[in-house]
C-alpha cells in the first residue's frame, strides 16, 4: 500500500513494530528489546505500536515526534522524500538511502 511508503522510502508495511501492532504478539517485546539495545534507551514492549508514519493510527513516539525526515517532509508539504527537488543531495534522508536501496526504489515508486 502506498500509504505504508514511509516519508524516507522505508517500508512500514515490513516494519516488525507495525508487524507487532497489528498481530498484537511477542514481536512487540522482541523489538523493545532490540531497539533498547540498538538505541541505548529503554524501550518497553508497551511502547511498540504504530501503523505507519504515514498512515492513519498510532505511531511509535520517534516516528511521530523525532524523526527529522518526517518533520522535515511534513513541513514541506509532501507526500514522501520522493517529492522534494532536494532528495539527491539532502543529508536528512541521504542515510536511509545509502543503506536501503529499497528505501529509493520505494520513492520513485510512490510518486
Amino acid at each position: 500500500m502506498r500509504e505504508l511508503i514511509g516519508y524516507c522510502g522505508l517500508d512500514c508495511e515490513k516494519c516488525d513494530a507495525r508487524i507487532a501492532t497489528v498481530n498484537d504478539d511477542a514481536l512487540r517485546e522482541r523489538t523493545a528489546r532490540l531497539w533498547s539495545e540498538m538505541n541505548h534507551v529503554p524501550i518497553t514492549k508497551d511502547m511498540i505500536n504504530c501503523m505507519g508514519c504515514r498512515a492513519d493510527g498510532v505511531r511509535t513516539f520517534y516516528c511521530d515526534s523525532m524523526c527529522e525526515i518526517r518533520k522535515c517532509a511534513m513541513g514541506k508539504g509532501l507526500d514522501t522524500c520522493g517529492d522534494c527537488d532536494d532528495l539527491e543531495r539532502c543529508k536528512t534522508v541521504g542515510m536511509v538511502l545509502e543503506n536501503s536501496p529499497d528505501a529509493r526504489d520505494n520513492l520513485r515508486d510512490v510518486v
